[in-house]
């Protein structure tokens, strides 16, 4: 009784080292898209920011290497499922880290196109990371259909 209960303990403890770790890396993925995000309208004009260029580079930067770090905790603790889903999220993170950052071009649709990946890549590592920790239900399926990105209405020319 008393291993059966260590036992319990110890996959306790690491469902909850998973957590914080599933936990941490979405967070650090939304803080670096939301970012980059800000670089991207900063560099094209549609927006306007007290910061300069540099500086939001510099965070993006800084965002995409805590980024880095919280993949590896991921790798470290994760099931297969969680695991690619990880790696399929860092490949569209980076791809909106390029864009805004000008190492790769593209319109504003791709750009757009682009964040709705990573959103839909942050769902399937959701879906992923609640089933390796035994989570009921989904993010999801019928009962959550897909969302869009939130846009603010296109400006009206007079």
């Amino acid at each position: 009784m008393n291993r059966s209960r260590q036992k319990h303990e110890l996959l306790v403890r690491w469902d909850d080292r998973k957590l914080d770790a599933y936990e941490g890396y979405i967070d650090t993925v939304r803080t670096s898209v939301f970012l980059a995000v800000h670089l991207y309208e900063l560099r094209e004009g549609l927006r306007e920011s007290q910061q300069s260029e540099r500086d939001v580079r510099a965070e993006v930067l800084e965002a995409s290497h805590l980024r880095g770090r919280a993949f590896e905790r991921i790798l470290l603790l994760a099931g297969d499922e969680v695991i690619e889903a990880a790696h399929q999220l860092n490949a569209v993170a980076l791809s909106i880290d390029w864009q805004a950052n000008g190492k790769v071009s593209g319109t504003l649709e791709e750009w757009r196109d682009r964040n709705r990946a990573v959103f839909r890549a942050i769902t399937a590592f959701h879906d992923a990371a609640r089933q390796d920790l035994g989570v009921s239900g989904s993010v999801t399926g019928e009962q959550h259909p897909e969302r869009d990105l939130l846009l603010p209405p296109s400006p009206r020319n007079p």
